[in-house]
This record gives structure tokens, C-alpha cells and sequence, in this order.
């Protein structure tokens, strides 16, 4: 048997199969494009959602499908949501085994392969027609997250200082002392990723090593913060169109 949802099932709906998807959509919910540093869900990469189950009491396996906003879309992210999502999917309770493909894409079946053996992204790329990679993710993957640091300190900081708040203020500050917020969540989630220390007493602005950013050096950083989310914003903009136009949504 199967049971399939192109789109989020419905709350309240009681059955057991609906209850497993609805854990599969809240697990890939913490899958990120690394570049657009959204989750898969919010941007609308997932396809799809199916169960199958062998028979009675035999546990269900999950079948998800990505897609992405172009054909030609980045492989090396393209294979960080894949594997990530498979890594995801494959905590959620309930199930006993996970399929996660990338559909429409020029390099989807050496990164399905590669996902599906717990390859690397080198082995993955080995001897296919998509090129060959120099290395594996871990580095892109800090880079990537480091320029999300940056742009949620411009999401933090700035309406702090229009509201007035002066740079002797804000590089005093602490993350106490920015209002609660959902960018200050992901700010704190992001410093985390990175090893830098994220209490309520640690600075609220610091660079991607974790040094905190003194006053002198305050403007020119939060210059540079301001360009990488003008520049995700710009990115997130682009792909919505582009996967909205690509598959009619």
C-alpha cells in the first residue's frame, strides 16, 4: 500500500500514515539551501511526500523527491540538500527505510546514487559525466553558514540601530539585550553550527571566527553583513521565480 502527499497533509487528520508524513515534512523543515540558508520546505524544493509499506506492522519507508528552481542549479549544494534530507528523514520514527531522489536535474542520478550508497560528493562525482570534484562539502558547507552569520547579524542589528541604538551601544551589546525574535534564533543557531559561544551573556556581534567586533571596526562589518542579506534576498527572489515559473506553482 501507498499513501502520497504532493503538499503538507492536513491537520487533524488522525491516521497513522498521515502522522508519519506529517514527521517527514516537520523533519525536512531543518534541511537548508546552504546558499539562501531557507529551509526545503519553505522555498518549495520538496516535490513530494510517499509512504509504502511492505505489509501489516512492517513499518513504512519514506520516498521523497527534491527539486530545484533550475536544471543547471549548483551540484555541490544540490547534493548537501540530498544528503541532508536524507539524514533528516531518516531520524523521524515510524520508519524502516528512506528514499530521497532530486528529480529534473542534470546530475541527479550520480547525486541520487551517491546519497543512496552514503557516498561522499568526490565518490559520488567519480567517473560520471557531470566532471569530476576536487573535495568533498565541509568547507563550502562553514563558508556558506559563516555568510549566514553574517546576514542574520544584519537582520539582528539593524532595526536595533534604527530604532537608535548607536555603534558604542550595539558593540556593547549582548545577545540578551536584542529583543527575542525568530532572526535572533537563527542567529544564535548559526553561531552554534560554527562553535561560537551563543548565551545570553556572549557579544552580540561577533565575526565568523567569534571575535567580538569592537566599535572602530563595527561599521565596516555591519557594511558586510548588510551585503550578504541583500544578497539572499536577492538569490531567494530569483530561485522563487524561477521554480515557480519552471513548474507552474
Amino acid at each position: 500500500m501507498s499513501i502520497s502527499f504532493l503538499t503538507r497533509p492536513a491537520a487533524g487528520n488522525g491516521a497513522d500514515d498521515a502522522e508519519v508524513v506529517g514527521r517527514v515534512w516537520e523533519a525536512l523543515r531543518s534541511v537548508r539551501d546552504p546558499e539562501l540558508d531557507a529551509d526545503v520546505v519553505s522555498l518549495d524544493f520538496v516535490a513530494s511526500v510517499e509512504l509504502t509499506s511492505t505489509g501489516p506492522g512492517s513499518g513504512h519507508v519514506a520516498h521523497v523527491s527534491l527539486r530545484l528552481p533550475t536544471y543547471f542549479c549548483a551540484p555541490n549544494f544540490a547534493f548537501l540538500m540530498v544528503a541532508d534530507a536524507w539524514d533528516a528523514v531518516s531520524t523521524v520514527d515510524g520508519l524502516v527505510d528512506v528514499e530521497v531522489v532530486l528529480i529534473d536535474h542534470f546530475a541527479s542520478e550520480a547525486i541520487n546514487a551517491g546519497v543512496a550508497a552514503r557516498a561522499g560528493f568526490v565518490s559520488s562525482m567519480a567517473g560520471t559525466e557531470v566532471g569530476e570534484a576536487v573535495s568533498e562539502l565541509h568547507e563550502l558547507r562553514r563558508t556558506f553558514t559563516e555568510r549566514a552569520l553574517m546576514a542574520g547579524t544584519d537582520l539582528v542589528v539593524r532595526p536595533l540601530m534604527r530604532d537608535g541604538a548607536t555603534p558604542e551601544q550595539v558593540a556593547a551589546m549582548t545577545l540578551a539585550d536584542a529583543p527575542p525574535s525568530a532572526d535572533l534564533d537563527r542567529l544564535r543557531a548559526r553561531r552554534q553550527e560554527l562553535g561560537i559561544p551563543s548565551e545570553d551573556t556572549d557579544p552580540l556581534v561577533v565575526d565568523p571566527s567569534g571575535a567580538t567586533v569592537g566599535v572602530d571596526a563595527l561599521p565596516l562589518h555591519l557594511r558586510k553583513a548588510r551585503s550578504y542579506q541583500v544578497g539572499v534576498d536577492a538569490n531567494t527572489s530569483i530561485c522563487r521565480g524561477q521554480l515557480a515559473v519552471r513548474y507552474g506553482l
